[in-house]
């Protein structure tokens, strides 16, 4: 398995994170593994913009010519 590793951490980040690993009940490699993990599946912004664009509005809904025509009814 790849292994990563990260130097130069500063020392209160290093804390932090030994800090919530422990309350946690983790070493602070399976906790940042558990962290990393989680990053890595999460859809970026471009990803989740792109899927937007993809979708369609439900049963062929204009957003914006509804709020227009709410806005005209007041």
């Amino acid at each position: 398995m790849p292994m990563i590793q990260i130097r130069n951490v500063p020392v209160p980040i290093h804390r932090a994170l030994k800090t919530r690993a422990i309350k946690e009940g983790k070493s602070l490699s399976d906790f940042l593994l558990h962290e990393v993990t989680a990053l890595a599946t999460r859809p970026t912004l471009e990803e989740l913009i792109e899927r937007m664009a993809k979708r369609k509005s439900p049963a062929g809904l204009d957003s914006v010519a509804a709020v227009r025509e709410a806005r005209s009814a007041r």
